[in-house]
């Protein structure tokens, strides 16, 4: 059974900062691509940044050079960093993990989502 476990949300002033992290079990980590969503209210959920089974990193433009994704293989946990927190980053925030790359960057393609941690950032 997998299972994606997020923490580290929480309410923060603007230009503050917040580490989520993601816990997987179940699944093989090392070799899945692991990935960032949020879904603000009355909005679509969109891809914040996404890491490969090798590293490489994406990014949405909105949090580029504010957030970093990071994973750590033998914690099985996957990271982000965000800082420079702005309201408009209010949002919950998912953990998704995929087989693939390509598959985690799409939302529709995702195969495992965690249940989300809210983060509200006020101004």
């Amino acid at each position: 059974q997998v299972q994606l476990v997020e923490s580290g949300g929480g309410l923060v002033q603007a230009g503050g900062s917040l580490r989520l992290s993601c816990a997987a079990s179940g699944i093989i980590f090392s070799s899945n691509a692991m990935a960032w969503y949020r879904q603000a209210p009355g909005k679509q959920r969109e891809l914040v940044a996404a890491i490969s089974s090798g590293g490489t990193t994406d990014y949405a433009d909105s949090v580029k050079g504010r957030f970093t994704i990071s994973r750590d293989n033998v914690k099985n946990t996957v990271y982000l960093q965000m800082n420079s927190l702005k309201p408009e980053d209010t949002a919950v925030y998912y953990c998704a993990a995929g087989p693939l790359h390509r598959t985690v960057v799409t939302s529709a393609r995702v195969k495992y989502w965690g249940q989300g941690t809210q983060v509200t950032v006020s101004s």
